[in-house]
């Protein structure tokens, strides 16, 4: 059974300095074995809004323990 994990991540803006929240998807096609690619879903400053896609060196990274993601939708 294929598992979906959200992988969360943190770092400074260009612009402003302020936090930019970067988020991608991950897939485990069984419980042994190990996330495939991850896919970006993208990556905005909460401050200012500045969709930066890419972390600038000697950023300082803060990155988030991944959560099973599950996905509610209706069926039809």
């Amino acid at each position: 059974m294929k598992t979906k994990y959200l992988h969360i991540s943190a770092y400074p803006c260009d612009k402003c300095e302020g936090p930019v929240i970067a988020g991608a998807f991950g897939i485990r096609e069984s419980e042994i074995t190990r996330e495939g690619e991850l896919t970006q879903v993208g990556a905005v400053c909460l401050s200012c809004g500045n969709k930066q896609s890419k972390m600038s060196n000697g950023n300082v990274v803060r990155q988030f323990a991944p959560v099973e993601w599950v996905s509610h939708r209706p069926k039809r």
